[in-house]
């Protein structure tokens, strides 16, 4: 439920316009595509019914739709107005792990503390003074890499994150099932018997069917940090929840005025804010990414096919150290924490801390939404199939 109420000057979409916004609202009669286009939000669900089928026909300034009205009268996040949804439906969620090197350095302590905060603390310090400059300025990939990769086997401070983090091959991995993902003011949820938990703020890569990039978004990659810690292989329970990725407010695709370069540049902020007065902020630098998103992307089409595309989280420098509650223990989430994470091209994307059992159950599903398209006769034939 959207609780949450845009101020005046803090609009859902960046540079929403000037900029062409892509995204999915709920309507009475289902969710619908729609198009931020020189600020008037546009009902696309009649030109194609799913984001997926929007970015496959291209021509986005040309499409005409259902002008709702200015962005800013339309989407206010109060009652009554439409709920943003999500701005992806039938794309795959990927995500790629452990591109920045603090994070590395966070994923070998989680792996060498085994989940425990406690013992996390004394391992940071002697991490970082023996491979943080080492790995902040080697190539993933590289003679160096392999040259670094030996000398820390040698003093058996080798890692399967470091792996990931200076070798030849990212780690991607699948995020969130297809229609599970929670948008702007929506609840995200942590696995109620997590203890070390934290939001990953990141920018989000939205590719098409053939792996080509069309545009970016801001995402949650939820994280529980002790589940992975006691191994690697609970990666999916530590990432993939009911709730547990937020995605939005919207898709800002590429044009003359937003490119690559633009994600390559920008900075994603990150505010924590607690019932209990408790402020966290933070951020991260894409600049200070170790492989390069288009890199991420071609690593994540690899040899396979995703027919209706697929969006993949680049990462995140922001690993939160700093102790909320008592010395030593670090940040975990509370209920009714609010997390924002916002950069000025893309927006703000913000939601509400709960856990995964007491966040609503995700109920609608792919065979739902193409009941719902179909009796709104929004599917031409064969597009179910």
């Amino acid at each position: 439920m959207q609780e949450l109420v845009f101020s005046t000057g803090e609009m859902p979409a960046g540079d929403w316009r000037r900029g062409l916004y892509l995204g999915r609202i709920e309507t009475a009669a289902g969710p619908s595509p729609v198009l931020v286009r020189d600020g008037i939000l546009h009902d696309m669900s009649r030109v194609a019914p799913t984001t997926a089928d929007l970015i496959r026909i291209r021509g986005w300034e040309q499409q005409g739709g259902q002008a709702l009205g200015p962005l800013e009268d339309v989407v206010t996040g109060a009652a009554g107005a439409p709920t943003l949804l999500s701005p992806v439906d039938l794309q795959c969620v990927k995500a790629a792990g452990v591109t920045f090197a603090v994070s590395a350095i966070e994923r070998v302590i989680e792996e060498r503390a085994r989940g425990d905060y406690n013992a996390a603390a004394a391992l940071r310090g002697r991490l970082e003074a023996r491979i943080g400059g080492s790995i902040r300025s080697v190539v993933p990939g590289s003679d160096e890499a392999a040259a670094l990769k030996a000398t820390l086997i040698e003093e058996g401070m080798w890692s399967q994150y470091l792996e990931v983090a200076i070798g030849p091959d990212a780690e991607v991995f699948t995020k969130a099932p297809i229609l599970s993902t929670m948008g702007w003011g929506a609840e995200i949820g942590i696995r109620s018997d997590s203890s070390w938990n934290n939001p990953e703020p990141e920018i989000v890569i939205i590719a098409d069917r053939d792996g080509v990039p069309v545009g970016a978004t801001l995402g949650n990659d939820v994280n529980l940090r002790d589940f992975e810690g006691r191994s690697a292989l609970l990666l999916g329970k530590a990432k993939d929840n009911n709730a547990s990725c937020s995605l939005g407010p919207f898709i800002r695709l590429f044009d003359d005025g937003f490119t690559m370069d633009d994600v390559r540049a920008a900075q994603v902020d990150l505010v924590i804010e607690g019932t209990d007065g408790y402020r966290l902020t933070g951020a991260s630098s894409m600049a200070e990414i170790s492989r390069d998103p288009e890199i991420l992307v071609a690593q994540t089409m690899s040899e396979h096919h995703y027919p209706d595309g697929f969006a993949l989280f680049l990462g995140t420098l922001f690993a939160p150290i700093e102790d909320r509650d008592e010395p030593g223990r670090g940040f975990t989430h509370k209920m009714g924490d609010v997390v924002s994470i916002a950069t000025p091209s893309l927006g703000r994307l913000v939601n509400r801390v709960t856990s995964s059992k007491a966040a609503p159950p995700w109920s609608f599903g792919v065979g739902d939404l193409m009941q719902n398209l179909a009796g709104r006769q929004l599917l031409a034939p064969g597009d179910a199939a």
